[in-house]
């Protein structure tokens, strides 16, 4: 294992608290637009505005995943050429913001939100959403490996997520409600603009890290395949990666039945339109109590603990949300607003899980390391069109057990990965 705090020289690092600042505020300011457009939550309720099918809510973890993993994949090579990172961080961020914006235009010209083409044309709009996010997510953890030493990212991490759980939920509380309870849906047409918004403001801030030039290798020329065969290559040769990625595919299982939840809330707890808003505040503020707990964890004992505890905790998610569906809890509809709680761990844990893939390597391979663990992420959504079918066919607690246990296994395969910040697991 390559000790990446003590291979790369002081200087990287003499404007480390301006960067982490700016970083953290950055992270900031795209939570915030971020809490307008949850997919446990908002994007299936838009969904659902359109069409109301499980097959169409299914395609939303699919589309997301594709967009955040293959994308990057193909232009890792090219970030790694680029001299200054911060370009690219703020350049995928206008990408992130574009679609939102072109969407609001949409939904405010329509009156019909329910027209046969509206649905394909929703669905394209995500996948080039997600497309843009995945390269800004890959930026911004290559900028991160760049400008922040390891045992800081976990601050990081934790600042970012109770300052943006603050302000995402004020801002919520503040417009939110309001939009989504507006009749006709009309509402939407601000909230995909103020979507908008936040992400190219979130660019504007990423532009004031302080960052010195590398001396770039230049970019080499590969065919289109190429990328793929050193993502295999990566996880086929590398045996710490390769335990690292399974445990994530396995873990974001989770995500194939994330659109469900808030269809199970709304169609078999029997919850309202009115709930939609505390479980969003609900996700965001556990995610920032569970940022700095984590990251503090990972900071002292390395990310590899953070993510078995986080494991865990996540495995039981499907369980609780069915037994609140079952009535096994008085006044389910309620307390459901609990399952989202835990659903604020699925964000947390994919930041750790980036930055323990970070110190597997040095900087210059970070690119190439950070696709390829996307790349796992998004191996599972192959089947997530399959599970939001199932939804419509069969008991939805089967899924939602499945999901659970797979969720478990990778809570119990951590025992077998490595912890490659301390000497005697190198």
């Amino acid at each position: 294992m390559e000790d990446e705090a003590h291979s790369q020289p002081s200087q990287q690092f003499r404007h480390e608290n301006w960067n982490l600042f700016v970083l953290a505020l950055q992270s900031v300011v795209l939570r915030v637009g971020w809490i307008f457009k949850t997919e446990s939550v908002i994007m299936p309720y838009v969904v659902d505005a359109i069409s109301g099918s499980g097959w169409m809510r299914g395609w939303l973890p699919i589309l997301s995943r594709i967009g955040q993993s293959v994308p990057p994949l193909i232009y890792a090579e090219r970030l790694r050429s680029h001299s200054i990172k911060k370009y690219p961080l703020f350049l995928t961020a206008v990408g992130m913001a574009i679609p939102f914006l072109v969407l609001s235009v949409l939904w405010w010209r329509l009156e019909d939100r329910q027209v046969a083409w509206m649905g394909p044309l929703f669905l394209v709009i995500y996948f080039l959403f997600f497309s843009a996010t995945g390269v800004n997510q890959l930026a911004f953890g290559t900028i991160q490996g760049k400008l922040v030493r390891p045992n800081r990212r976990g601050a990081l991490l934790g600042i970012g997520g109770i300052l943006g759980s603050i302000f995402a939920v004020v801002a919520a509380l503040t417009w939110l409600q309001d939009w989504i309870s507006m009749p006709n849906y009309d509402g939407f047409t601000w909230v995909f603009l103020f979507n908008g918004v936040a992400f190219l403001a979130a660019g504007l801030v990423s532009l004031c890290c302080s960052e010195h030039a590398e001396e770039s290798s230049g970019l080499s020329r590969y065919k289109m395949v190429e990328p793929f065969a050193n993502a295999w290559n990566v996880f086929r040769t590398d045996q710490s990666f390769r335990r690292a990625g399974i445990v994530a595919m396995l873990f974001i299982s989770s995500l194939l039945v994330f659109p469900h939840y808030q269809w199970l809330g709304m169609n078999v707890i029997g919850t309202s339109s009115n709930d939609l808003i505390i479980w969003v505040i609900a996700q965001n503020i556990s995610v920032g109590i569970y940022s700095p707990l984590l990251g503090a964890v990972a900071d002292r004992f390395g990310n590899r603990l953070a993510i078995r505890i986080g494991l865990f905790a996540v495995s039981f998610t499907p369980l609780i949300a069915i037994l609140f569906a079952r009535g096994f809890f008085p006044d389910a509809e309620k307390w459901y607003w609990m399952t989202f709680v835990l659903l604020g761990l699925t964000p947390v844990l994919m930041r750790t899980i980036l930055n323990y893939t970070l110190e597997l390597v040095g900087p210059d391979r970070h690119p190439q390391y950070l696709s390829t663990m996307r790349i796992c992420f998004a191996i599972p959504f192959v089947f997530s069109p399959f599970v939001g079918a199932l939804m419509d066919w069969i008991p939805y607690e089967i899924p939602f057990i499945g999901v659970g246990l797979l969720v478990l296994t990778g809570a119990l395969m951590t025992f077998r990965m490595s912890e490659p910040r301390f000497s005697d697991d190198s």
